[in-house]
């Protein structure tokens, strides 16, 4: 296969910081994807819902003109966020989830969630509403190894979670294991996951290769080859209960490249062509279209999108870097070759 026109796609799973890095990154994703789940860590994060429109219109004022894109806002839940919030979110029709940080588990997370049982009145409610609960899925005690920490939550903080709120809705974010994988498969329904292209196309090896790589860095952190092995026949067998999410998580050059470098890969630049790589390494191309454009439009209770986009098996070399406001951004993939591109996308 040479190209494929697949059902316009939407990312479930997005950072667009803010200011001049929102404006740097923001026409990479609106250029492939029709609509994205926007993540609340900014600094301070977006823990109400006037924080959560304020931010919208500065996304919509952003856009390139001529460039159709929806954001899909979420709120950022502390140990005090109350029931009341949920519903003010829910009646503003534009916050579409809320994200579960456990404190100190990754970029800006610092305000999360301290314990689940916290906010277990705000959860109630949001099972009440159909409020979809997107989950960052780790332990942060530091006894934990960084390679067993989204194993150890499923068993103890998800799994007692899904059990408490039976009808909550969830998204457990940018999978990495095989534990995961059994988990979303075998869960009651209202269970789904998204997957990252690079937990797809790397294992942890990625991290060493040829010397320490600081812009393969992420977290949760890339995992074994067996893990990667079980996300790729997840996705290629086409179950609906797993969907698109780049969490692509720019940060400048010198962020990244530094003694306490940041977590977080930007692959917006190529944020469906990396899973069409994915995908047909798979032999499973002919998934890609439901696992971009259907399975997470349909989990949130969304239309489908009107629109196509077309990719082209065509090479391409990634630039060195991206202008990020007064700094550098470094993409997957700098300098090298990725093998598919986008050559068109429109509405219907």
């Amino acid at each position: 296969m040479t190209s494929l026109v697949i059902r316009r796609p939407d990312d479930w799973h997005l950072h667009l910081r803010d200011e001049t890095a929102l404006r740097a990154v923001l026409p990479f994703t609106a250029s492939r994807f029709a609509r994205a789940i926007v993540m609340p860590n900014l600094k301070p994060p977006v823990t109400t819902t006037d924080l959560a429109l304020a931010y919208r219109r500065r996304i919509l004022a952003a856009l390139p003109p001529g460039v159709s894109f929806e954001p899909l806002m979420t709120l950022y839940l502390t140990d005090e966020t109350a029931p009341a919030e949920i519903e003010r979110a829910k009646a503003s029709g534009a916050v579409h989830g809320c994200k579960l940080y456990p404190a100190g588990a990754t970029t800006h997370s610092d305000a999360g969630v301290t314990d689940v049982r916290h906010i277990d009145a705000a959860l109630e409610r949001m099972a009440e509403l159909s409020m979809v609960l997107q989950v960052h899925g780790e332990v942060t005690d530091p006894q934990v190894d960084v390679f067993d920490r989204e194993a150890r939550f499923i068993d103890e903080v998800l799994a007692p979670l899904t059990e408490r709120h039976r009808s909550l809705r969830v998204v457990f974010e940018h999978i990495t294991t095989r534990a995961a994988v059994q988990f979303v498969s075998t869960a009651p329904a209202g269970i789904a996951a998204t997957v990252t292209p690079q937990h797809l196309l790397m294992n942890r090896n990625a991290l060493f290769a040829g010397g320490l790589r600081p812009h393969h860095y992420c977290l949760p952190v890339l995992k074994a080859e067996a893990d990667r092995a079980a996300l790729l026949s997840a996705v290629a067998g086409g179950s609906t209960r797993f969907f698109l999410g780049t969490d692509s998580a720019p940060h400048a050059r010198s962020a990244k490249e530094a003694a306490y470098g940041c977590a977080g890969i930007f692959c917006a630049h190529a944020g469906i062509e990396l899973y069409a790589e994915a995908f047909e390494a798979a032999g499973a191309l002919d998934k890609l279209e439901a696992f971009a454009s259907f399975h997470g439009a349909d989990f949130y209770g969304l239309p489908r999108n009107a629109g196509t986009l077309t990719l082209k098996k065509e090479p391409w070399t990634v630039p060195e870097n991206y202008p990020f406001g007064a700094a550098e951004l470094v993409p997957l993939r700098a300098g090298e070759s990725i093998a598919w591109r986008v050559t068109a996308a429109g509405t219907a």
